[in-house]
């Protein structure tokens, strides 16, 4: 080797090492919230002015921050204003999933070409929000997270300030109650501090106020029923509750650290999987003949045999690619937007039942015999419908798991699975029998019994929320069956397989997006899909229902009406709930990119 090569690999070790050093400085850095500022100005029309202010410590380099508000059913949020101390903030915001999502990059230079390094840095922001105050017919309230759980890092301390529409008949409560330190009611002003606040708890203001405060209240929320009453028992009940788990949790028994050695033995004998002659990377092909909604409820979610929304909506898919559902689209001059309805053809003879009862619960919400799938999350937000729904979906449910009974009997062996389950609920119950010996004890074995008990309640929690196959095992045919429906959806949510090998008919395609739509990962196949336009002639594409179904939204419309349906069938999330720790507006969280 002469030395002209040697300098040159010498030269580029040094510029190889400098590159992963300079990667791992960059990925080493922190950031803290040291304080929070947050005053409310609660206005006589009803209208809710936030300002907030968070003052980071940066240590490293970083973008900047976000900050993420949920806003509950017929709340809203504008006028929204970012300013920052110690840099250039420029705001980007979005909707999504129920949340304002602000993104604030943070720029050391006014040109806006360089990050922060190494700073500190207070952010300002201010917005208003409607339909957060509530009147109620006796009294106005307001129930607001001055800190949300959803935060990455904790906060040191919060400083708020709340500004009163009057100065007398109000009353306030800060909850948790271990986060207060100073507060104080003068006029129609309070003002308090918490002490530090760490990541996942939350710290939230209740506030009652005279309805003679509030005139022509148009951005309030108006709830037609007596509201004190209910809001004290709420309040005092959730107090309660948390005070006596705190309790609960503290005082756990170490006799809970035999469950991991009977979860291991579980796993040992009935978890294990057995050796199949079976080592595919993908599936280009359907691995079995089954309908999506099967597919769905054995080899996609945890819960083996019970299907979920996904198999709900991938069943919706495979009517329409029956012609048992028809499409159409309108042209709506109010919104120069299509509309997208579906059109039952009452051709119902050769349903099996359960498609038989998805198409029954979409046709309920239809005028005659179209539905317009826009109108259909208007239709799911009334309590009634929601509640219709989710019944008529449970059953849905519950005739697919009794049909595949033997289906999944013949594939998958439950024992293990049964077994932790019966620990995971034995365990919690174990926990607080033994909470409520730790309670009555004055031994400083105590002391054991706390620390072996709040790991018993998460062992058991946890145990709880693992999928079916962990403790329990497939059968050989089974396990062969389950692993081809893995590679396929690996494929399917792998563009550059599909672009290596792309369907060559639109059949194969419709079959793509329905099973995409039943593993979960409709949208993925959606995006492959239409980077192959250009590859069919003639727009075979918009000549498929299936494909306007995804193109002009009917997937992501229906999947927002259920969780709607979901969401309105529940009552906790009306105004019945108002009080209850942890149910106020405001909140959510944020973090620095």
């Amino acid at each position: 080797m002469n030395v002209k090569n040697a300098f040159i690999i010498i030269l580029l070790f040094l510029l190889l090492f400098s590159t992963i050093s300079a990667a791992s400085a960059d990925d080493d850095r922190s950031y803290s919230i040291d304080r929070a500022f947050v005053e409310l100005t609660v206005g006589s029309d009803g209208l809710l002015h936030v300002d907030e202010r968070y003052d980071y410590s940066f240590d490293g380099k970083f973008n900047g921050v976000y900050r993420d508000i949920p806003l509950k059913a017929g709340e809203s949020i504008d006028n929204i204003e970012v300013d920052a101390d110690g840099a250039y903030a420029v705001l980007k915001e979005s909707d999504e999933g129920g949340y304002k999502h602000l993104k604030i990059y943070l720029y050391s230079d006014a040109a806006h070409t360089q990050g922060i390094r190494d700073c500190n840095v207070n952010v300002y922001i201010s917005y208003d929000m409607k339909n957060v105050v509530t009147l109620f017919n006796d009294v106005g309230g307001l129930q607001y997270k001055l800190w949300g759980d959803e935060w990455d890092v904790g906060v040191g301390n919060i400083y708020f300030t709340v500004n009163l529409p009057g100065d007398s008949g109000n009353e306030y409560f800060l909850n948790p109650q271990e986060f207060n330190t100073t507060s104080e009611l003068k006029g129609n002003t309070i003002t308090a501090e918490s002490s530090y606040i760490p990541k996942g708890d939350f710290y939230e203001l209740l506030l009652l106020m005279p309805l003679s405060d509030f005139h022509d209240a148009t951005y309030a929320k108006h709830v037609d029923r007596n509201g004190r009453d209910m809001i004290m028992k709420n309040l005092e009940d959730s107090v309660n509750g948390r005070n006596f788990w705190n309790t609960t949790y503290l005082i756990m028994g170490l006799l809970s650290l035999l469950s991991p050695v009977v979860a291991v033995f579980t796993y040992l004998k009935f978890g294990r999987e057995p050796k199949v002659d079976y080592d595919g990377i993908y599936e280009r092909e359907l691995p079995t003949d089954d309908p999506p909604e099967v597919v769905n409820a054995i080899y996609a979610n945890g819960d083996i045999g019970t299907p979920n929304m996904d198999g709900f909506e991938a069943a919706i898919l495979n009517l329409i690619d029956k012609k048992v559902l028809k499409l159409t689209k309108q042209f709506d001059e109010n919104t120069e937007t299509n509309d997208l309805y579906i059109e039952f053809s009452g051709n119902t003879q050769n349903l099996k039942s359960n498609e038989k009862q998805v198409y029954d619960i979409l046709h309920n919400f239809a005028y005659g015999d179209t539905l317009n799938l826009s109108s259909l999350n208007t239709s799911l937000s009334s309590e009634a419908n929601a509640k219709w729904f989710m019944e008529q979906y449970a059953d849905w449910c519950a005739n697919v798991e009794d049909e595949l009974e033997p289906r999944v009997s013949e594939e998958f062996n439950d024992t293990g699975t049964t077994i932790m389950a019966g620990l995971s609920v034995g365990g919690l119950v174990i926990g607080v029998i033994i909470a409520i010996l730790g309670i009555w004890t004055e031994l400083k074995s105590g002391t054991y019994a706390i620390a072996g008990g709040i790991f018993l309640v998460i062992f058991s929690i946890a145990i709880m929320r693992l999928d079916d196959d962990i403790f329990g095992q497939w059968t050989s045919k089974g396990r062969v069956r389950y692993l081809k429906w893995k590679n396929f959806k690996k494929f399917l949510k792998d563009n550059s397989l599909i672009n290596e090998h792309p369907p060559e008919s639109i059949v194969v395609w419709r079959k793509y997006l329905i099973y995409g739509a039943a593993l979960g990962v409709a949208d993925k196949v959606y995006e492959s899909m239409k980077l192959q336009e250009k590859n069919f002639a003639g727009g075979s594409f918009y000549d498929d229902d299936i494909f306007l179904y995804h193109h002009y939204g009917g997937y992501y419309m229906m999947h927002h009406a259920i969780m709607t349906g979901q969401t309105s069938a529940n009552p906790s999330s009306d105004s019945g709930g108002f009080g209850g720790l942890g149910g106020g507006s405001g909140g959510g969280g944020g973090g620095a990119f």
